[in-house]
């Protein structure tokens, strides 16, 4: 199938070598050239501008940062928008609000394609080796058109309902997230503080009702999961200002129901903390930085 590929990030690169490796034909675009050169390496097509990579095309991908992102590339001039062929599905998995993902899809809609939003879960390493978990929202004839596409890049294809809902999906998970990893991290430095080895009591929370994924695979404490963020410098992975990001999108959303998240808004200050101190680019896990030292929480440095 030829494929249209826009937004080439941590996630999105990755996403789009695995559409390769299963014999798609890729056009990409990104902003940022070095991407680009990337996927051109490995055997894509790079495209000048997001309506280069939707013309010619029986699927368009979008994987951006926020909502205002994506709805840019498909409205802008030399948008999406502007060179997809007609009935050509739109498929963004790109984590925003619930309410754009609709809007989207009726601005998609005016113009013959349908638009299906499809998050993913599994971080970096989940995108790396196609297992991640795609939270689809759209009408069951869309979702069984894009989801041999899906199977290219992940393990786990899961049609949550109508459109929006697979958005609805992922700011629920990512509110448990950005919650557990808190809680963890909360938990295991109190741990370090109180004289246990921090490698013994991470043992003991993954074999005990503790054990959650921010504690067995990502446990944010250096040194207790050897190939998680938090042994190399909380480098890579999932970056503190996107969890912020979430979590916003997460209240917003509550708030709008008016249904209470008191653990998810205390959740947003730590990570609005850790944002405002210089962090943001760290991993989100990198939190525990505001438990095991005092003073600059973006600093390197984590033990007292």
């Amino acid at each position: 199938m030829k494929i249209g590929f826009i937004g080439l990030g941590n996630m999105g690169a990755p996403m789009a070598l695995n559409l390769l490796k299963a014999g798609h034909a890729v056009k990409v675009f990104d902003l940022s050239a070095t991407a680009v050169r990337t996927l051109v390496d490995a055997g894509a097509q790079a495209s000048g501008s997001p309506k280069a990579a939707a013309s010619d095309v029986e699927c368009v991908i979008t994987m951006l940062p926020a909502a205002a992102h994506v709805r840019s590339v498909l409205s802008a001039d030399d948008g999406v928008l502007a060179g997809i062929p007609t009935e050509v599905p739109i498929i963004d998995s790109s984590t925003i609000d619930p309410a754009s993902v609709k809007a989207f899809a009726e601005l998609a809609a005016r113009h013959g394609n349908s638009f299906v939003d499809a998050p993913v879960s599994g971080g970096t390493g989940g995108a790396a080796a196609g297992t991640l978990t795609f939270m689809v929202g759209g009408s069951a004839s869309a979702y069984e058109r894009v989801k041999p596409v899906l199977a290219a890049m992940g393990k786990n294809i899961v049609h949550c309902g109508d459109t929006g809902t697979g958005q609805v999906a992922k700011i629920c998970n990512n509110l448990v997230l950005g919650i557990s990893m808190a809680g963890v991290a909360e938990a295991m430095s109190l741990g370090e503080a109180l004289g246990i080895d921090p490698k013994v009591l991470g043992g003991i929370i993954n074999t005990s009702t503790g054990r959650c994924w921010s504690s067995d695979t990502y446990n944010p404490m250096p040194g207790v999961i050897d190939t998680a963020p938090a042994s190399r410098g909380y480098s890579g992975g999932f970056g503190t200002d996107l969890m912020l990001k979430d979590l916003g999108l997460a209240t917003d959303a509550a708030r709008g129901v008016r249904q209470p998240v008191y653990l998810g808004a205390l959740a947003q200050q730590l990570y609005q903390t850790m944002s405002s101190s210089g962090a943001g680019r760290l991993d989100f896990s990198a939190v525990i930085k505001l438990y095991r030292r005092e003073g600059d929480a973006g600093s390197e440095g984590g033990a007292r």
